[in-house]
């Protein structure tokens, strides 16, 4: 299930990000909803602050007032969010919730897929566990990092077919 999740922006009065990211974490854990809400986060990023001759790195907050959730939506999990102390709402019209594209969620950076995360090599063969391609398998003939890409030579029709898909759609045959 937690294939299905992804990330809602979830409006806080100011000030309140971190206690309301610890109370939807302590909901999850106290209903044990880790498969409906598998992540929640303040996006901060580093900056300088100096105040006369002393340089200190400080994490600010990218989007003050707002919270990150990686959730799969259902009524619980949107009654659990909704209701948690702090939380004024989710962003989108009305009360429908709506997720950030993945575009959105690589602009904001809450996502870095480190290559540590890819655990094959050019030359490996790979099974395709998802997509219209799923039950293939090939070699892996290249790797866009920025993209979050692969190719795979996959046998089809009796001969080798490059196939272009996801890092997450494909698993390791050892």
């Amino acid at each position: 299930m937690a294939e299905e999740a992804k990330w809602y922006v979830v409006h806080t009065y100011s000030g309140y990000e971190n206690k309301v990211k610890a109370n939807i974490e302590k909901s999850v854990e106290n209903r044990g909803i880790q498969d409906l809400i598998t992540d929640v986060r303040v996006p901060v990023e580093e900056v300088v602050e100096k105040k006369g001759d002393v340089e200190k790195i400080v994490q600010r907050k990218i989007f003050p007032g707002y919270v990150v959730v990686k959730m799969v939506m259902t009524d619980v999990s949107w009654y659990i969010v909704r209701n948690t102390r702090g939380v004024t709402g989710f962003v989108g019209p009305g009360s429908k919730p709506v997720p950030l594209s993945d575009d959105e969620v690589a602009r904001i950076g809450i996502e870095q897929i480190r290559m540590a995360d890819i655990d094959f090599a050019v030359g490996d063969f790979v099974e395709i566990k998802s997509g219209p391609m799923e039950g293939f398998s090939g070699k892996v003939t290249s790797i866009d990092n920025e993209t979050r890409k692969i190719n795979v030579a996959v046998s089809m029709f009796g001969r080798e077919t490059p196939v272009e898909i996801d890092y997450t759609q494909v698993s390791r045959v050892d």
